[in-house]
């Protein structure tokens, strides 16, 4: 068993860039985020302790987010690979990450880092629009609705989200900046690290990663 980890900041390209590797490898996409909606979902002792938190509108705890991605590696063999995409985000939770994946027979390969220039990912965010009624996202200059401000889908309005207006951004990148570099830092000593350049296009980032993967 092995896995990747695709480190960067808002805005950085994660989730493309991980549904280009997984279509393109039989790597096993794991968000973090979707496995606690699943076992929230399915009411399990583990989901049932993290809604507790989240209905609080708290964090949910290291230990119960790494329960949850034990049980995940628990049922998968000895051949499965995983890509974690956006986890850790922490120190201690890549400490943890290492002994759930020893304790599974495991290792993490390499771990990407997404590397883009502060304005591109401020111009990426605060161009982002969604449409209130379907949810279909697009961008003020890369992915333009035909009628500004009006969904080509569904003839929906657009908005901007809270969290992508500029000054939010700004705020957000300087959150991952100092939650991240004790990540690098960890990871590069451990060898695993490697950068990619995400400052350009999707298609040019995942030619680089999948020529970079062992």
């Amino acid at each position: 068993m092995k896995a990747i980890i695709l480190l960067g900041a808002p805005g950085a390209g994660k989730g493309t860039l991980s549904e280009s590797v997984k279509n393109a490898t039989d790597f096993i996409h794991i968000s973090t985020g979707d496995m606690l909606r699943e076992a929230v979902k399915a009411g399990t002792p583990t989901g049932l302790e993290a809604k507790s938190f989240m209905d609080k509108g708290e964090l949910v705890p290291d230990d119960v987010i790494m329960r949850i991605v034990e049980e995940r590696l628990s049922q998968g063999g000895l051949d499965d690979k995983y890509m974690f995409d956006g986890f850790p985000r922490t120190l201690e939770q890549a400490r943890l990450l290492d002994e759930a994946m020893t304790k599974a027979g495991g290792v993490i390969s390499q771990v990407f880092l997404l590397e883009v220039p502060t304005p591109v990912i401020v111009s990426r965010l605060s161009g982002r629009r969604i449409c209130k009624n379907c949810g279909a996202v697009y961008h003020i200059t890369n992915i333009p609705p035909k009628v500004e401000g009006i969904c080509d889908r569904c003839g929906g309005q657009l908005y901007q989200r809270p969290d992508d207006t500029e000054a939010t951004v700004l705020n957000r990148l300087d959150v991952y900046q100092r939650q991240t570099a004790s990540l690098i830092d960890f990871y590069e000593k451990k060898g695993v690290l490697v950068r990619i350049n995400a400052g350009e296009t999707p298609q040019e980032a995942a030619k680089e990663m999948l020529e970079q993967l062992a």
